[in-house]
């Protein structure tokens, strides 16, 4: 059963005149067409695809425990060798092998920031293009970091690269940022943040990864969509405790650690404890999108004010993305015991990810879970955590010139604001910037999203020369 199906059957009869406004404001909504067809300019496609794939090729792999700062200085000096003209006329500043570059413009009143972090996650399995080969083939760019993120990193070098060999000079400044740990939440980019923050630097803009070019973002909504990220998710780990005499297993107690915790995960899982709503942000996505859906999406999307409430409770059966826009999710991800078939565990751990949703915090949302794992014996233990990052105003002058030069880039390409459920740079900026926005200016398809952080990541070559013309009119429209 579908979504509509089920929101159907949950409104009551007596809700009838409303169900027949529904109807006639959605005939009455014209319906539109996705038409958004990449470049077909084959020089600038292979003069891009190369140059990323330069890139990729260098394995910048990076870890808490191996962070691997000679690699990422090898990496400068691949940059350096495709971005001459960059590398002459900025200023270049190295943190522990994490890059901020300043173009200064005739003005430092409203400067940009651009970013896309220079490491990458294991590649692991096997690829049909080996993962660091770099491969240009079959209209796509193959290896580690094609998709995330170094084809924004080279998109926006390379608009500024063109800019400089004409001579341009900004309006604004402009900071190109690209930290190398990224992937593992290190402290590449808050080392970024403070030292703009020394400097007196407060950007009017941030633009990072998060959002993409999505194709068909929501079931039964077709075409390639501009799906910007306008607040992030925070996320916590945090670790729940039971704990026991242990044993030999010949003559097991009731309700062990293996056991309470096992009752706690499943409650959780059947129980949803967290509160759903469809926030702002969220109805203007759905309304957004509902022109380009069929009449049965149309309506649903086009008319959260009669269909919210059963969207709320239906939602997560069939979207699981969908639904975790609406509430903070929290993922059973590691678990431990004992280390023996025939001995019962003194102690016995699970670990969870929580990504937090602004109408149910961080405190809220931590405060609510001890409370529940502590029904079942539970010690909670908070190991790391940080709140959402503040949602981006949709009025503002940032978002409507965000929108623009998405119209003047992408002509055809419909745009929405979205909630980025994962995590990025960005949020560490909302400390000195009030318009920190998600966007990577390429499409994400289907092989994109399975390729994220799994076996043959990839990016469709035609699409970098728009992601580079999009930095370009950042730049040249922040007047």
């Amino acid at each position: 059963m579908n979504l509509l199906s089920k929101a159907l059957l949950a409104v009551p009869c007596a809700a009838g005149a409303l169900l027949l406004a529904a109807v006639v404001r959605t005939l009455a909504t014209p319906s539109r067409v996705s038409d958004y067809k990449p470049s077909t300019d084959k020089e600038r496609i292979a003069l891009y695809s190369e140059k990323l794939a330069r890139l990729i090729r260098c394995e910048t792999l990076s870890s808490e425990e191996e962070p691997n700062i000679d690699c990422f200085l090898g990496f400068h000096k691949i940059l350096e060798e495709l971005y001459p003209r960059l590398h002459e006329n900025l200023e270049k500043t190295v943190i522990d092998g994490n890059l901020l570059y300043r173009w200064r413009g005739k003005s430092d009143a409203k400067p940009v920031v651009l970013m896309a972090h220079q490491d990458v996650v294991p590649a692991e399995g096997e690829w049909t293009h080996a993962p660091f080969s770099g491969d240009i083939a079959d209209g796509k760019v193959w290896g580690r970091g094609a998709a995330d993120i170094k084809c924004s990193l080279m998109a926006f070098m390379q608009a500024v690269e063109e800019l400089l060999e004409t001579g341009y000079v900004p309006d604004n400044d402009v900071y190109l940022v690209s930290s190398c740990t990224e992937e593992w939440g290190g402290d590449g980019a808050p080392k970024i943040v403070d030292e703009l923050s020394r400097r007196g630097v407060r950007p009017y803009m941030v633009c990072d990864e998060g959002g993409a070019i999505i194709t068909d973002p929501i079931s039964g909504v077709k075409g390639s969509f501009a799906m910007i990220g306008v607040f992030e998710k925070g996320q916590g780990r945090l670790r729940f405790t039971a704990k026991s005499t242990g044993g030999h297993a010949s003559a097991p107690p009731k309700n062990g650690p293996i056991a309470r915790l096992a009752a706690f995960e499943t409650e959780v899982e059947k129980h949803d404890p967290f509160k759903r709503l469809i926030s702002k942000e969220v109805r203007v996505m759905f309304d957004s999108l509902a022109p380009y859906g069929g009449f049965a999406m149309k309506l649903l999307l086009g008319n959260v004010w009669l269909f919210g409430p059963v969207m709320k409770l239906v939602m997560p059966s069939v979207s699981a993305q969908a639904a975790a826009m609406l509430r903070t999710t929290i993922a059973f991800t590691m678990q431990s015991g004992s280390d023996a078939f025939n001995v019962l565990p003194a102690e016995a751990t699970v670990g969870a990810n929580l990504r937090y949703i602004p109408h149910q915090g961080m405190d809220e949302s931590n405060e609510l879970i001890t409370r529940l794992a502590a029904k079942y014996g539970l010690e909670t233990e908070i190991v790391v955590a940080e709140d959402y990052s503040p949602p981006l105003n949709l009025e503002g002058d940032a978002y409507k010139l965000f929108t623009e030069v998405i119209e003047k880039t992408f002509p055809g390409l419909p745009y929405s604001p979205y909630v980025v459920t994962g995590g990025t740079d960005c949020r560490y900026f909302s400390d000195i910037c009030d318009n920190c926005i998600r966007f990577a200016p390429v499409v994400f398809g289907p092989a994109q999203l399975k390729g994220m952080h799994g076996i043959d990541e990839c990016i469709d070559a035609d699409c970098l020369p728009g992601a580079v013309d999009f930095y370009r009119n950042i730049i040249e429209m922040n007047k």
